[in-house]
């Protein structure tokens, strides 16, 4: 199953998505004014509805995030709500 890489603002609601590295889609966000505290990557299975919530960026230890997954749940709940709303209920 292909996969689409996502990064979400969770303070905007809004998300970038198809870039080649979650880097890529994170430094577009940004350069619309996103600050990247708020941004956080995963991987959408756009035929299975499924969000994996694993990102390089999303390794941060200043945040108590030190996995590639999102292991916060109040943050992967917001990540994986936005992703569902913007992709799965149009």
């Amino acid at each position: 199953m292909p996969l689409v890489k996502v990064v979400v603002d969770i303070k905007k609601n809004i998300l970038a998505m198809g870039c080649d590295l979650h880097i890529d889609c994170a430094d577009e966000l940004l350069a619309d004014g996103s600050e990247r505290k708020n941004l956080w990557g995963a991987n959408v299975f756009p035929e299975e509805k499924r969000i994996d919530c694993v990102s390089l960026i999303n390794i941060r230890p200043a945040d108590n995030n030190r996995s590639m997954e999102i292991t916060i749940p109040e943050i992967r709940k917001q990540v994986e709500e936005v992703i569902a709303a913007l992709l799965f209920r149009a």
